[in-house]
């Protein structure tokens, strides 16, 4: 994956990633018009088709709703790295196919607007506008297999289980 990165800081929960005022349609283009809309009013604007967004520390915590990684990926982003991950976010981003990176280093050293590419299966972040690599921490070999299945539920009809 390459793009242009999208920051944000610490705590960013999923009212913020998707406010609950929106969660009364389940089309999904729907709630992606309004992602992150409560924290960066122009997000829908500037985000393009295969951007990359960074945080900080506890990125998707709050309520459970997988909602919040879909509307990420339905927005466009094709990958979000982070310091850390509230667990059950971490988990439904992988359930719904949205590529997650944990790698202290690189979210704090990577920029609002720098080119990066990321390869999920390695781990490896490289930001091309700075000339840095950095070393992510790669998805195990069964979420590696979710992934490519674009989800669990891709996975599990591909499987036939």
């Amino acid at each position: 994956m390459k793009g242009t990165v999208i920051k944000y800081g610490d705590n960013i929960d999923t009212d913020v990633i998707i406010p609950a005022r929106y969660l009364n349609t389940s089309n999904i283009e729907e709630l992606a018009a309004h992602c992150m809309e409560d924290l960066d009013k122009d997000f829908v604007n500037k985000v393009k088709p295969g951007d990359i967004m960074v945080a900080g520390k506890n990125f998707g915590c709050g309520s459970s709703r997988e909602h919040a990684p879909a509307v990420i990926k339905a927005a466009g982003i094709s990958c979000v790295i982070a310091e850390t991950f509230a667990r059950i976010f971490y988990r439904n981003a992988i359930n719904i196919g949205l590529p997650i990176m944990e790698c202290p280093e690189a979210a704090k050293d990577i920029e609002n607007g720098d080119q990066v590419s990321v390869d999920i299966y390695t781990g490896v972040i490289t930001n091309i506008t700075k000339g840095k690599t950095y070393q992510g921490t790669p998805f195990p070999e069964f979420m590696q297999e979710i992934m490519k299945a674009g989800g669990l539920v891709n996975y599990v009809k591909e499987k036939g289980e």
